[in-house]
């Protein structure tokens, strides 16, 4: 089932000529209006996530939570996280959001962004939210330089890893016939958001496209395209064909 959504990219909505600079400003990191808002999203912004060492990482778990909609136990942030629209993001106990990680969670009527407990947000990782969500279970790894953008779902099961380069995106299937508009300003459509299931890995840049749902204890190889939903328990190999093989058929065998 698609979703058709209105045109209303990030780029449409900061080049539009009415809005203040401070609306737009708002919309785009803070979430919230308002100068108490302003005030603490600054104050971590300029003076807390850039701190390093040890002073940084004692400073950042007493001042996020003042920005943050929910923070368990014994999370620790890396320096130069990036929090956007923060008020809706939640992370469980003992997660670890390293260095330079992005965690956008705008939308108007979306969720955002739920963490579990005793997950890994990579270096440089990007979690963004374009009225879409993104839910990761417990135990989650997500590793350095992975992108999920999300306009309607990104859901991963518990104890699911993505090696570095993976790149998930629920949404934004833009049309291209109609030639009289730029492609960005044209109505986007979804099929359904991606759901993983548990104990599923993917190898190095991975690529899943809107509509997709993966099995529970799959493994997926390096480099492979997954445009259609997998069976739980599906093994992948990219090459020049995408084989597929059930993982428990290959007994002692090594998927490395």
């Amino acid at each position: 089932m698609k979703d058709e959504r209105a045109p209303g990219s990030t780029q449409k909505e900061l080049l539009d000529p009415k809005r203040k600079l401070a609306g737009k400003y708002a919309g785009l990191c803070i979430g919230k209006r308002g100068l108490a808002a302003l005030l603490k999203y600054e104050f971590v912004n300029l003076f807390i996530a850039p701190v390093p060492g040890a002073l940084g990482l004692v400073l950042r778990r007493a001042f996020f939570p003042w920005i943050l909609g929910k923070v368990g136990r014994g999370v620790v942030f890396g320096r130069n996280v990036v929090l956007r629209h923060p008020h809706k993001i939640e992370i469980g106990d003992n997660t670890f959001i390293d260095d330079g990680a992005v965690l956008d969670a705008k939308g108007e009527a979306n969720e955002g962004i739920r963490i579990g407990a005793n997950a890994m947000i990579g270096r440089n990782t990007i979690l963004t939210c374009k009225e879409g969500s993104i839910y990761l279970g417990d135990h989650c790894n997500v590793s350095a330089n992975c992108s999920l953008l999300s306009e309607t779902e990104i859901r991963l099961g518990d104890y699911c890893f993505l090696a570095g380069e993976c790149y998930l995106v629920a949404g934004g299937n833009h049309p291209v016939a109609d030639t009289s508009r730029p492609i960005m300003f044209q109505a986007s459509s979804a099929k359904g958001g991606i759901r993983v299931g548990e104990d599923t890995w993917m190898g190095a840049g991975v690529i899943v496209l809107d509509g997709v749902t993966i099995g529970k204890g799959s493994v997926i190889g390096a480099g492979a395209l997954i445009a259609a939903s997998l069976p739980e328990c599906t093994f992948v190999v990219a090459d020049r064909r995408l084989r597929l093989a059930d993982r428990r058929t290959l007994a002692d065998r090594n998927p490395a």
